[in-house]
Order: C-alpha cells, then structure tokens, then sequence
C-alpha cells in the first residue's frame, strides 16, 4: 500500500506525466479566468507528490493548508500528469458532483482502469455506469428484502471472527477488520463462508489486487502492477468456476432458476441484461466498496474512542440497554439505527478520519463558475476532507466529538459527503452502516481495548490505513453479548 512512495512509482510518474504535459501545454485560452494558483517547479510531474505526501487523515495536510492560505478554497495545480482544479469549496464540490455526465465525468489515473478494467462502476461513465449502478442499488435492496437472514450473516460472521480472539491478548486491529469486511462480502456475493477454500483463495488473491491498485502501471515481471492484474484474472476464474457450478447443479436439478433468498452473483445471473464483463466487474466494485472502506471505518472508530472514556461508557450502556430491551430476540435493522450516539459515533469518524478524502472529475466542457473558468479537459478533484475539516462549516473541526451530530444532523447534511455524492453516489452505504453497526455492538458488550502504538493514527497516503496496523491490546468482559445463534436456538 506504501508503494506510491517507492522510486520505481516516481520514475513512472515522471514518465507519465511527459505526454499529457505537452498535450495541455498547461493550456488554457489566454482569454479563460483561470482559479489562481500555480503548476510548480517541476514541469513533468508538477505537485502530485506534494499532494500525496502522507499525513494524518483527521488533518488537511501541508499541501492543501498552504495553498488554501495563499490563493483560497479553489486554485489550480498540477496533479496525476493533468492541469487540476482542486476545490475545498462545500458550494463548488456540490456543483461538480450534481454535474455529473452535463459537465463533468469520472477520470482516475491510467493505473486504476488498467488493474480494474472498464467494466467497473468506478471508471464507467454515462448511461453505461447509470445502467450498472441500477443493478447494483437492487442488489443492496435485497438485503432490506432479507433483513433478518442480513443480519444473521453478518452478526454470525462477527461472533466467529472475535470467538478466535480467546486467548489472545493483542491483535493488529486492521487486520481482523480486514477479514471481517471481506467475509461479509463474500457471503453477500457468494454466499461463501469464512472457512470455505474459495473465500481464502479470494481473499489472498484479493490482497495482492488492492496492493497493486494504487501502484506505477508499470507491467514488468514481479512489479506490484503485474501482481494485481495476475490477482484479479484470478478472482475472475474463481467466480467463474463458481457460476459453473452452479449452472450444473441447476441443470440437473431442472431448476433454471434458484428458489429461495438470492445472493448477488444470483440476482447477476437472473438480470438478463449483463454479459459476463459487467458480471465480473460488478463482483470487483462490490469487494472494492464492501472490503477497505468498512475496515478503516471501524479501525479508526476503536482508534477514537479508545481515547475517549466518557463516549466508550455511554456507547456501551446504549448498546447493553439495546440488548436488554430485545431479550431473547435479535436486534432488528431499526433497532441498530436508534442507536443514536452510535450514529452519531459513525458520522464523526466519516467526517474526521475522512476514509475518502477525494474524487477524481473531467470537464467534459468548458465550464464556467461564478467569476470562474476551467477549459474542456481539465481534472478537478472535489476535496471531500475538506469540507469535514472546514472550521466555518464544523465548530472546532479537528475534535473528535460524536455529540456534534445531535444538533448538527439536519443542517450538517449539505456539509457531509463521507461516500461522494450526485450520481455517483456510493450505492452501498448502508452496508457500510450495518456492518459497523453490529461489529460495535458485539466488540462494545464482548471486550474492552487499548491501543499499543500511541503515534499510529489513521493516515492519507492518499488512501487510508494505519502504518503500524493499529496494534491492541484486549480483555474479555464479564459479561458478553449472545450471538444470533444462541438468541435463536
């Protein structure tokens, strides 16, 4: 994950950004009001590496600080090989991303479509990525159709990871986190559980992919890109033999169709709509958006909260209290979201530990802003992080304070964009809530936590993890939740 700042990814970089250089000329009509700023001193690869030099995601970084104090909110730069308009603007960010396929479009550096290919929701544009992403939000319904089985796949995927915890008195948190998300997904994909060979095939295969997401397209013997794209035609044949499977079971069962609750890869094959490309690349959004997001959202709550005695003694009263009042019975999906300080706890680590900090944008067209003109081919990246860090839009914006949403919750919305927004807005959010949700419960009423490593905070390298893993030390409590199993037997 570290390996943007490798030397093999620096010498990519400067051969990268040569051609779109001299391509845009830094060109814009001599007419056109550019936003102020400045390409920099390096002509090849401008201030990319000024913008992903790591540093903590709670805090805006010396990139964005210097140059928002010198030309303001929204100024041009030289980034990923491109002329960029970067906004911290929370008014300029809902105009690109209300914008989106009028104005603007998805444009992500050349390395992410070349590991992920062009069937994934995150590099479609258009009526292609509005087709996908129909199919993707009525897979997500399903579960809402499902409530109580969801529930009882993740809550069971919950109970079984933190049983392998007895005896242990640390664990390098992100890593458990990790395999939490994953075994969720692959059972809403798959219906694969955590001991099936497939979900740990999946799961290796998986790692060397996201190592590679964010490497140097550099597709050379033992590089970190060639591993990812080796990774991923890997996870396609393991679908694949997956979905052949199925399809003879179904033949000689006389079954076309399978009966009963779904699971995603069965909904795929029912649509009728989808060749086998958007098929698998449906399978890798899914494990993109339900794997790394889900982990570091949990990560750096236990990080936050472990800090925090007074939210950790509440929250645990809240979810015993929660408990008590299901007795024998399983929490249901409304129970999990009147847990209000809980949602309130979700949102301030969205917005402080700013799991995506940005998205990347195209002019399409030229665009005009206001006093404002960004020409036809320009990126812009809306700067999520910058709107939750804004101190005119959130009081004392660097504090870790949950209880900030109990009065800001209705007027906040405009200044809360932790998943994007418009028509890219990320269509598996709930998910994300849910899977939190029930993780907290159990970990809240099962065990009490320290972290070891007090510098290990949550960092934007652009992308978020912990350097050191998030390393704790834990305890049993005397008194732990049951698990859907028990509550049900």
């Amino acid at each position: 994950m570290f390996l943007l700042l490798q030397p093999l990814a620096l010498l990519f970089l400067t051969a990268l950004f040569l051609y779109p250089l001299f391509r845009h000329a830094y060109g814009a009509p001599k007419s056109c009001k550019l936003p102020p700023g400045s390409f920099g001193w390096l002509p090849l690869i401008g201030k990319t590496m000024s913008f992903i030099n790591p540093h903590l995601s709670c805090t805006m970084g010396q990139f964005l600080e210097e140059n928002i104090k010198r030309y303001g909110k929204i100024f041009r730069s030289h980034l990923f090989g491109h002329p960029t308009v970067v906004s911290c603007d929370v008014d300029f960010n809902h105009f690109i991303l209300q914008n989106e396929d009028r104005l603007f479009e998805a444009s992500y550096p050349v390395n992410i479509p070349k590991v992920i290919g062009d069937f994934t929701m995150l590099v479609m544009t258009g009526d292609a990525h509005k087709r996908i992403r129909g199919v993707a939000l009525s897979l997500f319904s399903s579960m809402k159709t499902h409530e109580a089985a969801t529930i009882s796949d993740i809550d069971n995927i919950v109970v079984r990871l933190m049983d392998s915890w007895q005896g242990k008195r640390t664990l390098v948190f992100c890593d458990e986190t990790r395999k939490f998300t994953f075994s969720v997904i692959v059972k809403h994909i798959l219906s694969l559980s955590p001991e099936d060979p497939e979900t740990v095939q999946l799961l290796d295969n998986y790692k060397t992919f996201m190592k590679g997401f964010v490497s140097a397209p550099i597709d050379l013997p033992g590089t970190s890109f060639a591993k990812a794209k080796r990774a991923k035609l890997q996870i396609t044949k393991i679908v694949g033999k997956i979905r052949d499977r199925r399809q003879r079971q179904r033949i000689a069962a006389g079954a076309p169709e399978v009966e009963g609750r779904k699971d995603f890869l069965d909904l795929l094959e029912s649509h009728g709509g989808l060749t086998e490309d958007e098929i698998f690349g449906l399978v890798i959004d899914l494990l993109i958006g339900g794997y790394e997001t889900t982990a570091m959202l949990i990560s750096i709550i236990v990080k936050f909260v472990g800090k925090d005695p007074e939210i950790l003694s509440e929250l645990r009263a809240e979810h015993a209290a929660a408990r008590k009042k299901a007795g024998d019975e399983p929490l249901k999906w409304q129970d999990y979201k009147d847990l209000r300080l809980t949602q309130c706890l979700i949102n301030e680590a969205l917005r402080l530990g700013n799991v995506v900090k940005f998205v990347h944008r195209k002019a399409i067209k030229p665009v005009r802003y206001k006093e404002l003109e960004i020409p036809a081919g320009w990126k812009v990246l809306p700067i999520l992080s910058g709107i939750h860090l804004d101190g005119s839009l959130h009081n004392d914006p660097f504090r870790f304070n949950p209880r900030r949403w109990q009065k800001e919750e209705v007027e906040s919305a405009r200044n809360f964009m932790p998943f994007g927004g418009g028509k890219r807005l990320c269509p598996g959010s709930d998910l994300t809530w849910l899977d939190t949700s029930i993780f907290l419960h159990h970990l809240l009423l099962k065990y009490s936590w320290k972290t070891q490593e007090e510098d290990d905070w949550p960092m934007s390298f652009p992308f978020l993890d912990f350097k050191k893993g998030l390393k704790i030390a834990i305890q049993p409590l005397n008194d732990p939740c049951p698990s859907q199993e028990q509550a049900t037997s």
